[in-house]
């Protein structure tokens, strides 16, 4: 049985690490209101970040209940991910799904992301 945790070495914490992904982010999947970008990743684990400000989600109460939606969901899809950095970037639109139908959408959205990275990955550019 795999284990589902989510311990702080699948998180991007450093702004170094956020920085990384944002130059090098080769990869985008989109979840109404919330953006993927995801980078090759740095260490040999997926890895997941939140830059979800006020602007797009106004509450923090909301800000927090979108972090511990993305956290389970990526927490049982990380081991079906390549080795990854992602980060999660609300967007306009980001406040006003109501959950239930956000988690449809949410699930939707790692498919669509492990697609695009498999895609990338077999046919490299030549710019590389």
């Amino acid at each position: 049985m795999k284990n589902n945790g989510f311990p702080r070495r699948l998180r991007l914490l450093k702004p170094g690490d956020f920085r990384y992904v944002f130059e090098n982010s080769r990869y985008k999947a989109f979840c109404p209101g919330f953006l993927l970008l995801a980078a090759p990743g740095q260490q040999m684990e997926t890895r997941i970040g939140f830059v979800i400000g006020k602007k797009h989600v106004k509450l923090a109460v909301n800000r927090n209940r979108y972090k511990r939606m993305f956290r389970e969901s990526f927490r049982l899809q990380q081991h079906q991910l390549p080795a990854v950095d992602i980060i999660v970037l609300a967007i306009k639109g980001a406040d006003q799904k109501p959950a239930d139908t956000f988690h449809q959408q949410l699930e939707q959205a790692w498919p669509q992301l492990r697609r695009r990275i498999a895609k990338a990955t077999a046919n490299p550019s030549p710019l590389d």
